[in-house]
């Protein structure tokens, strides 16, 4: 892989990671385009980068982390109740994802199903941005495990390639009640806990091969561009995003996947 190609799955993956439009799909689509060899070096590099976006999200919540930090030293009741419904949410995907991987990587992790990911999402999308959600929902304080165990039901759905992780959990949380700005700030940490246990594993799983396959410096290029995008990502989400901005994300899911099945069918892409 060179240098470039490693910036631009960097790029790719901080941008869409924490945007409703699925980075495993857009990083899928940009290996095609590129011509990079499905392997499993390839592919624990592109679940690997997702630790820049980590440490962007990290950077930007750190006072909400520090007060779950004093949760679990016992100094702070809010920061323990933000832990424990975490936890729950993140159970049923980590759970049902351990047991599936398998069979979901030999399935699902091809353009025609991420396609139509994508358009079902996005049409789900539009039809929640029409909805008239109330002004001032559900705050994060106030929900407890059951909600959060909803929000995490919600998130397996995400585990189909092209679902999208945060529409699955976003989508979850305002449909439970939660204002839009407390839906984003639970999605964005259960991804926490959900990107950095799927980076832990593959990591572990497919490490050697990576090593391997890449330079530490070609790694390191995929980390830094993923930091850098994600941070201006999740940045630009909080502060610009709206209930009628939803729509824009819908738009997108739909015009993308009628564009790749297009070139899908023209032969100009390869499915597998």
């Amino acid at each position: 892989m060179e240098a470039w190609q490693a910036a631009l799955l960097g790029l790719v993956e901080g941008l869409t990671e924490y945007l409703p439009v699925s980075s495993t799909g857009h990083l899928l689509l940009a290996q095609r385009a590129m011509g990079i060899e499905t392997s499993e070096a390839a592919n624990s590099f592109a679940i690997c980068i997702q630790a820049g976006a980590i440490l962007a999200v990290f950077a930007l919540y750190r006072s909400r982390l520090a007060q779950v930090a004093l949760g679990i030293a016992g100094r702070s009741d809010e920061g323990r109740r933000l832990l424990v419904n975490l936890t729950v949410a993140f159970a049923p995907a980590g759970v049902i994802g351990l047991l599936l991987r398998h069979r979901i990587e030999s399935v699902l992790f091809g353009l025609w199903p991420i396609v139509a990911a994508w358009l079902v999402g996005g049409v789900f999308l539009l039809w929640l941005a029409r909805r008239r959600m109330p002004e001032q929902g559900l705050s994060l304080e106030s929900i407890g495990p059951r909600v959060a165990a909803l929000i995490g039901i919600c998130q397996c759905a995400a585990l189909w390639p092209g679902v999208s992780r945060s529409l699955a959990t976003i989508a979850g949380a305002l449909l439970c009640g939660l204002g839009l700005a407390a839906a984003i700030e639970f999605s964005f940490l259960l991804g926490l806990l959900t990107l950095g246990a799927a980076t832990i594993y593959k990591g572990i799983q497919g490490g050697s091969s990576l090593v391997a396959a890449y330079s530490i410096s070609t790694m390191l290029i995929g980390l830094g561009v993923a930091f850098v995008s994600a941070w201006l990502s999740v940045r630009w989400m909080v502060r610009s995003l709206n209930g009628r901005s939803l729509a824009m994300f819908g738009w997108y899911r739909v015009g993308l996947a009628s564009i790749v099945a297009l070139l899908l069918v023209l032969g100009v892409l390869t499915a597998k």
